[in-house]
């Protein structure tokens, strides 16, 4: 009994595993070059909604910048 309880099971996660798909919901990440007059701030204000600084702290980690220092020319993802 408890064999064909563990072969169901077994059966069961193995049909819900090869029909899992990634749902795709967060989306491409879209890639942003820096402008001359642009900050990290003003990137996350603008891309970001509510408090900038959780925009920044994303921005940093997704690019790992290890400060606020940005350059004309520099290819940013925006997560």
């Amino acid at each position: 009994m408890f064999a064909r309880l563990a072969l169901v099971v077994l059966v069961a996660a193995l049909a819900v595993g090869l029909a899992a798909r990634p749902s795709g919901s967060a989306g491409k990440p879209v890639r942003y070059v820096v402008q001359p007059s642009d900050t990290l701030w003003s990137i996350a204000a603008r891309h970001y909604p509510g408090d900038p600084r959780e925009g920044i702290w994303q921005l940093q980690h997704r690019n790992h910048l290890h400060g606020t220092m940005l350059v004309p020319g520099q290819r940013l993802l925006l997560p």
